[in-house]
């Protein structure tokens, strides 16, 4: 898979990403912790008949590598415009979930020319007292006992309806899994957490031009729906829709989160 050198604040980042499909340009931004491969299977899979997609595994993920320290929400954004170019996308609609939600949300008004559509899941505005909170348990965590953090968060970051039927077999594989995971990327775990902890997109979010969607799953826990509330009444013209599930709704129900992306950009091609 290609990789594409982007300047950013720190350094040079030399940035993996995944390209598929064709048609008009679709750009898939992940959330904390994820790669861009884990993330986006399911949709990639489901769209790329119909779009040209490209996926960057933002700093700290995946095969991307870059000078370490602190990453901006803009140095992220930097990642994926230069993905997206390097793949030879003009103009492109992007999809983000939590972190990769809130890059992807500051990508639409920072570059207004590039960006055809905005879809975020679980975005928010600003760090507040409760996530900050939250992400430093996450990285102290994150250093004394991974296993335990990998139960906090699927605890957290799943919906109702899932929590009620997984059995105990269900909660262990998939406890070790994300354990095994957050210890093969501690680093850019702990870091990406510090950009989560940093966000604050108030200045921005009056720049969006482009047609935006907010999806805000009803259980999120991690970042509740008055988060993406907040966003709708300052993103100009957003559109608003609650979905049912958890934080998680990209591994909980992918076909959901797929489905209302595809109902967006047809709405919008119609």
């Amino acid at each position: 898979m290609p990789f594409v050198d982007v300047p950013t604040s720190g350094g040079i980042t030399k940035a993996h990403y995944l390209v598929t499909g064709s048609g008009p340009g679709l750009v898939l931004v992940h959330g904390t912790g994820a790669t861009a491969e884990g993330n986006w299977a399911p949709l990639t899979a489901e769209l790329s008949d119909r779009y040209t997609i490209v996926a960057p595994d933002l700093q700290g993920a995946g095969e991307t590598t870059d000078p370490g320290g602190p990453v901006a929400v803009t140095d992220m954004v930097a990642v994926v415009v230069a993905a997206a170019r390097d793949a030879g996308l003009d103009r492109f609609h992007l999809v983000g979930h939590s972190l990769g939600a809130v890059v992807a949300t500051a990508a639409a008004a920072l570059h207004p020319d590039l960006v055809a559509s905005l879809t975020a899941h679980a975005g928010w505005v600003r760090t507040d007292a409760h996530m900050a909170f939250q992400f430093d348990l996450w990285r102290q965590l994150a250093g004394s006992d991974p296993d335990a953090l990998a139960r906090l968060i699927l605890l957290t970051a799943l919906g109702k309806d899932t929590l009620r039927t997984w059995d105990e077999e269900t909660f262990a594989q998939a406890a070790a899994g994300f354990a095994e995971m957050i210890t093969g990327g501690l680093d850019g775990f702990v870091r990406q957490t510090a950009t989560d902890t940093a966000v604050d997109l108030t200045g921005l979010l009056p720049d969006i031009t482009a047609p935006t969607l907010l999806l805000s799953s009803a259980d999120d826990r991690l970042v509740p729906p008055h988060h993406q509330l907040d966003l709708s009444e300052r993103i100009p013209h957003a559109r608003l829709l609650r979905v049912p599930g958890g934080h998680g709704l990209p591994g909980e129900n992918p076909a959901l989160l797929t489905a209302k992306v595809a109902e967006f950009l047809d709405a919008l091609g119609a």
